[in-house]
């Protein structure tokens, strides 16, 4: 039976270049492997992606470091700020819920900053945070709508305002462009950089769009199964390392977009913010 892994095992100091750090990690899933032996790390303020092809093992490498799957190995985790217990903030890839279910997204982010049920009514300093995490990632208009109305994109703002509430020291996204469009992925990447800019979190998602690495991501780890290649994107995302993990088919990244390591999106709309 699959036991659970050392996590914070010699926690990385607050000064440590490295959030996380995967030693060794295997998980096996009804004695089939899905992880052998990962050894990888995220480095503390930049954006890391995992990237692989479908069956990799990349949301599982999430679900062992929010202690959601059982692992072998170490998983450490940086302190947080003032050397306290690091916060974790967490996007997944989609929201399992009832699309009828009369809630508003202002609604469904109160129930998260509250203990009591909402029928017991809500506190005004609880909506006034609800409203405030909102416009932090440009959703004002959005807290009186109904969540099962929302879009793909709207959806992982309401979502990615929540994990904000965390505070979080790290943030972990699964699929962050998954079922939206080309320009919302510019706008949520934009949002990611200045959130991070702002509030000091270091990234670490998953992703299959190579177009959403190479304009965000200043780390990649490639996986499959296992790491195949780890570093900076310019050196992980060449056409030989592609095609070994996802066939001589798979388009190819452009390296005109590639991040040199720094923490700064490289996407148009990015640039024009940041040249404002």
């Amino acid at each position: 039976m699959p036991r659970w892994g050392s996590m914070n095992s010699d926690r990385p100091q607050t000064d440590d270049p490295v959030a996380v750090a995967f030693e060794d990690v295997s998980v096996r899933l009804d004695g089939v492997p899905i992880l052998e032996g990962v050894t990888a790390s995220a480095p503390r303020g930049g954006s890391t992606a995992v990237v692989g092809p479908n069956g990799a093992g990349k949301t599982t490498l999430l679900m062992a470091l929010l202690r959601q799957a059982p692992f072998t190995g170490a998983i450490r985790i940086a302190d947080g700020r003032e050397g306290k217990e690091p916060r974790i903030g967490y996007v997944p890839q989609r929201l399992q819920f009832d699309r009828g279910l009369p809630m508003t997204a202002l609604d469904f982010l109160v129930m998260g900053l509250q203990r009591r049920p909402l029928w017991l009514g809500t506190k005004r300093v609880h909506r006034e945070r609800a409203e405030h995490l909102l416009a932090d990632v440009r959703g004002e208009t959005l807290g009186n709508r109904m969540l099962g109305v929302l879009s793909g994109g709207e959806l992982q703002r309401v979502l990615l305002a929540l994990a904000l509430a965390q505070a979080p020291d790290l943030l972990v996204l699964d699929e962050p462009a998954s079922g939206i469009d080309v320009h919302g992925g510019q706008l949520f990447c934009e949002l990611l950089e200045r959130l991070s800019r702002e509030r000091g979190f270091t990234q670490l998602m998953v992703s299959h769009d190579l177009a959403t690495v190479t304009h965000h991501a200043t780390h990649v780890v490639l996986l499959n199964r296992r790491v195949i290649a780890a570093g900076p994107p310019r050196e992980v995302l060449t056409p030989e390392n592609l095609a070994a993990v996802f066939g001589m088919h798979m388009g190819l990244a452009d390296a005109r977009a590639l991040s040199e390591g720094k923490s700064v999106c490289s996407c148009a709309q990015c640039a024009e913010d940041d040249h404002a």
